[in-house]
């Protein structure tokens, strides 16, 4: 069975290519070869090509042990953080509808 091919947006490509020049970065800042951080991430060198590369293909977990190998791995967790767009669709629908008490069976 061939593997699906992944389409994303033009502009989400983007992104995805400034995260793994960012973790290329990162790595090369920190004076690490390639084969050490794969190594240290327990991935294949292919692999950590292909994360610095912006591949889709790549699992967001082999991303999350590269940035662990780098030392990064709190920044996993500014994802999504700050949804400001969220938090004003959850505050709109926060509006509380009054209801008449019920009725009891006396009544």
């Amino acid at each position: 069975m061939p593997k699906k091919k992944i389409v994303l947006l033009p502009k989400t490509q983007r992104i995805l290519d400034q995260l793994g020049e960012n973790v290329r970065l990162a790595r090369l800042r920190r004076g690490l070869s390639a084969e050490l951080v794969s190594q240290r991430a327990d991935i294949s060198r292919p692999t950590l090509t292909a994360i610095e590369k912006g591949s889709p293909a790549v699992s967001i977990g082999s991303y999350l042990l590269v940035l662990q190998a780098l030392g990064l791995e709190k920044e996993f967790l500014r994802i999504a953080k700050d949804d400001e767009l969220g938090r004003k669709l959850q505050d709109a629908k926060l509006m509380v509808k009054r209801r008449a008490p019920k009725r009891s069976d006396n009544e």
